[in-house]
């Protein structure tokens, strides 16, 4: 399983960016996903997760009425919206992809229910 994470860039604070994670190599439709962030000289945290069907979310504190993770099945492809963007998001995002113990689930939050990631995508937002 290969996970593409793109998206990232510069921004300015209340701004937006859409993240995207392209899953090849496996049935995407089967895996719950998530998201990841992780600042400089900081441990790599939790974001959002997205049920394998889409039905149910969940979200960290810090970003919860301002992100929105969502998929396309058909596209292979998770997104994550971020809107009213802050300095502290500032961070490396992670796409995230279980593996076979954790098909058809529920959203996942836990950084070991996670078997494949894809390279960071960086966002950087300015004050």
């Amino acid at each position: 399983v290969q996970l593409q994470a793109s998206g990232g860039g510069l921004v300015q604070a209340g701004g937006s960016l859409r993240l995207s994670c392209v899953v090849s190599g496996g049935t995407f439709s089967a895996y719950a996903m998530g998201w990841f962030s992780q600042a400089p000289g900081k441990e790599r945290e939790f974001v959002a997760a997205i049920s394998w069907s889409g039905s149910s979310v969940y979200y960290a504190d810090s970003v919860n009425g301002r992100f929105t993770i969502s998929r396309d099945n058909a596209k292979n492809t998770v997104y994550l919206q971020m809107d009213s963007l802050k300095p502290e998001d500032t961070a490396a995002y992670y796409c995230a992809a279980p593996g076979r113990s954790f098909l058809y689930t529920g959203y996942l939050q836990h950084l070991w229910q996670y078997d494949y990631w894809g390279h960071g995508t960086l966002v950087t937002v300015s004050s």
